[in-house]
């Protein structure tokens, strides 16, 4: 066989395909979807809450609202709610102004301060994105502040020597921006991308095994019905959930070390995600064959970046933020997020997960049912008798 009749075969042409074709889906999809960094960060909604009830209090917000470069800003919430919208992601950061604040100003005191508060369970580009508007916000307003005071320590120019290394602190000391934290996430990348890792772990596997075990039910249409070899399929996929779920949460168990009391609520997360989207992946399969994985593949791309692990919905553009309301790998990594590091509980996520995987399974289920041709089954009963007649008679022989 020569070069060019090797490179005609089936095999080789596939290969070539494949490779002009993924690294085409691969740049053509993770260039523009990463572009929407930092360029969409003004999407991202925050709420300004002003309680303070003197004049500094509704300069600084009404100052904040005109300079931050966000185009969502909430400031008819109360700070109870918003904290509580913060902890769903459905905030990207909250700005307290307390009742005291201009009194305390006034005074020269620091403790009341303003409070910006971060959830760090979540998207990565939030929570940097956040710290870094916080701290800008946090140097304008301590300069600011500082002016002011200085102004008020001129106008009584005359004041006694002793007062003077007081006034001056004040004049240092008067705005300190405190920046809170919640559902704080361990020190290493490893922690912060352990729930999109969890989930790949699951979605990757489960479209090699919806690949695999359609093209097992396709082979054995002559064996069994179609209806039971469906049964045998979902089986089979739940039993490798369970097998490949107890093995990649103890993975990062070893590796990551989170509570000793979530191992179960996590080993149950990943085998669901994995029959969700075996279901989501084998609908292509069953419904163009080996096909459907090619694809599947610029479908997996587009959910790593819309699975909500790098940049919320608010940030991404509309094909990544389409897909990620059907998405598994969104609504698994935001149930690991909550689950692993947040405070509220994952149901609120967990179930759009389970919507999305019923409905693939009816998809499935009707895709075998009017799209796949009946197909005689073989008589085993007989087959059975023939090999023992056969035998029989090889033994007489």
């Amino acid at each position: 066989m020569k070069f060019t009749q090797f490179l005609k075969t089936r095999g080789a042409i596939a290969a070539i395909f494949m490779g002009i074709f993924y690294a085409v889906a691969m740049l053509g999809i993770f260039l523009p979807g990463y572009a929407a960094i930092p360029g969409n960060v003004d999407k991202l909604p925050i709420a300004i809450v002003n309680d303070d009830t003197g004049e500094y209090g509704a300069k600084i917000a009404d100052q904040l609202e005109k300079n931050l470069p966000f185009k969502n800003i909430e400031t008819d919430v109360a700070n109870k709610q918003a904290l509580k919208d913060l902890e769903k992601n459905e905030l990207a950061l909250v700005v307290h102004i307390p009742k005291t604040f201009s009194e305390d100003m006034q005074k020269g005191e620091t403790s009341s301060s303003i409070d910006f508060t971060i959830n760090e369970a979540g998207a990565t580009t939030i929570s940097s994105t956040m710290k870094s508007v916080v701290t800008e916000i946090n140097n304008q307003l301590s300069t600011q502040f500082s002016q002011q005071t200085a102004q008020g320590v001129l106008m009584n120019f005359n004041v006694p020597k002793e007062q003077a290394s007081e006034l001056a602190k004040k004049i240092e000391t008067a705005y300190v921006g405190n920046v809170v934290s919640i559902n704080e996430v361990p020190n290493g990348m490893n922690n912060n991308m352990l729930p999109m890792f969890l989930t790949m772990a699951g979605y990757t596997g489960a479209m090699i095994g919806a690949m695999q075990l359609v093209g097992a039910f396709k082979e054995n249409r002559r064996k069994a019905s179609k209806t039971r070899l469906f049964i045998y399929v979902q089986l089979t996929a739940l039993l490798i959930a369970v097998v490949a779920s107890l093995a990649a949460t103890g993975i990062a168990y070893i590796i990551n070390d989170p509570s000793a009391s979530k191992f179960l609520s996590i080993v149950g997360q990943q085998i669901l995600n994995y029959m969700v989207c075996f279901n989501f992946t084998a609908i292509l399969i069953f419904l163009v064959g080996e096909g459907g994985m090619i694809l599947n593949l610029p479908i997996l791309l587009i959910q790593t970046l819309a699975n909500g692990a790098t940049m919320s919905r608010e940030m991404m553009y509309k094909p990544y933020e389409w897909m990620s309301h059907i998405s598994p790998m969104y609504y698994s990594v935001q149930a690991y997020f909550a689950k692993l590091y947040g405070s509220i509980s994952p149901s609120h996520f967990i179930w759009p997960l389970i919507a999305v995987g019923g409905v693939a399974i009816l998809i499935n289920i009707a895709i075998v049912a009017f799209i796949h041709k009946p197909v005689p089954v073989e008589n085993s009963v007989s087959e059975d008798k023939m090999e023992s007649v056969k035998n029989e008679t090889e033994v007489t022989a």
